[in-house]
């Protein structure tokens, strides 16, 4: 009895037992799963990126917009024009803030992954050569380039390419017509023409004083002055001959306003020397009155009325070449877009509607 006894309660005991380790190994099979996944991992688990810690949205800045900035390169401001967008940059593990490479690792991986432009590189890269048919050349290129001819009929050039007065070179262009220049009237010329039929001029020492002989005289200007028209006025110069020298070169001289004339070509010139107590002239020039040879003194009171009819003259008709008459020749001239000869000449008289 004794016996069964002790197998009864040894038999429980070992039931106790096994009871107690079934519910030991149920409590420990949870730990070891939840263990299991760690044993799972890859070996390289170090080399993977860790997850980027969540930030709150209200904070959030665009993703396409972020970038990690590399130890020791600042990134320039985007600009509008900007072409490249940077994305978000990791961090690689293993590599410190510090690290003297990082910021240069992650700069070829962008340029591999988006084929930018380095803003840091094109920043600090030296300027290289300008292209050719630039704009802008170097400062040190022009200062030492060494000056080549001129180019052919510059100004100031001779064809040789030697450098020419300017001071001496004439200006042929003429004035240019103003617009708001009076012209004219036919038939107040008409009219004028009729009164001077036959007017004769007479000298006044006292308010137009008369000119000299002087051989060297020229027509100041006239070298300026271009076209046939003007070649009577470019080539003259006074010379001083007897009656018989007048007499058997011109058919015409004549006494006029004081002093003697010669006709020739449709100009009237003075006569020096013909006559040396009849040397009276106010201006020292050729006078053109056109083919039908009339007398000067009266084609210079038929201008100066025309002149005074329009604002021009302000003296007397006195058929005399004097300043004032010059002056007003001058301003119409000007006015008309003709040479300022100052003198009456084929296209001044042909514009006054004289010729």
């Amino acid at each position: 009895m004794k016996k069964v006894i002790a197998i009864l309660i040894s038999c429980s005991l070992a039931l106790a037992a096994s009871v107690i380790a079934q519910q030991d190994e149920q409590q420990q099979k949870p730990k070891k799963e939840k263990a299991q996944p760690a044993k799972s991992q890859p070996a390289n688990e170090a080399r993977q990126a860790p997850k980027p810690q969540s930030v709150p949205r209200q904070n959030a800045v665009p993703r396409q917009n972020t970038e990690t900035k590399a130890p020791g390169h600042e990134t320039a401001p985007q600009t509008s024009d900007s072409t490249y967008k940077p994305h978000a940059v990791t961090k690689v593990p293993g590599r410190e803030p510090g690290h003297a490479n990082a910021g240069e690792q992650q700069i070829e991986r962008h340029k591999k992954e988006h084929g930018g432009i380095n803003e840091h590189e094109t920043a600090n890269k030296p300027p290289g050569p300008a292209p050719a048919g630039g704009r802008e050349q170097s400062d040190a290129a022009t200062a030492n380039k060494p000056p080549g001819p001129a180019p052919a009929g510059a100004i100031g050039q001779s064809p040789a390419g030697a450098a020419a007065p300017q001071a001496n070179k004439p200006n042929p262009q003429v004035n240019k017509p103003n617009a708001q220049a009076k012209k004219p009237d036919p038939q107040t010329i008409q009219k004028i023409k009729t009164e001077h039929a036959n007017f004769r001029a007479q000298p006044r020492p006292d308010k137009v004083p008369p000119v000299t002989f002087n051989q060297g005289h020229r027509i100041s200007g006239s070298e300026q002055w271009q076209g046939p028209q003007y070649e009577v006025y470019r080539s003259y110069h006074p010379e001083r001959h007897d009656q018989g020298w007048y007499r058997s070169h011109f058919t015409r001289v004549e006494l006029i306003g004081g002093g003697y004339y010669y006709w020739n070509a449709g100009y009237w010139y003075p006569a020096w020397g013909y006559d040396p107590s009849a040397e009276y002239y106010a201006y020292d020039a050729p006078i053109y009155v056109g083919s039908h040879a009339e007398p000067p003194d009266k084609v210079i009171a038929d201008v100066q009325a025309a002149l005074q009819e329009m604002g021009y003259y302000q003296g007397e008709v006195d058929g005399l070449l004097g300043p004032l008459t010059r002056e007003a020749l001058t301003a119409y001239q000007t006015d008309h877009g003709l040479y300022t000869t100052a003198v009456i000449d084929e296209p001044t008289l042909s514009s006054l509607g004289m010729g």
